[in-house]
């Protein structure tokens, strides 16, 4: 299992962990301190599901492009 601070390869992964920091922090189980933590993962989580999001719509939108003769390059996030 990665450490706490390290991002999951994968948006299906970040997603999953972060759906089990959702249901840790709604039980109102967690002390304040661990809560915090939990939620300051969440946060990072999100935002890197977010990047991995945009990088997806633009390779669509590439994709989709009107311009049917414009050549096909791979594709280089900018994140990265």
């Amino acid at each position: 299992m990665p450490k706490k601070n390290e991002l999951p390869a994968s948006f299906e992964t970040a997603l999953q962990e972060l759906e089990q920091i959702v249901s840790r922090l709604e039980s109102g189980a967690l002390p304040l301190e661990e809560a915090l933590n939990e939620f300051e993962r969440g946060v990072q989580l999100a935002r890197q599901g977010q990047v991995k999001l945009h990088q997806a719509e633009q390779r669509v939108q590439i994709l989709l492009s009107e311009n049917e003769d414009a050549p096909l390059s791979p594709f280089k996030p900018d994140a990265e």
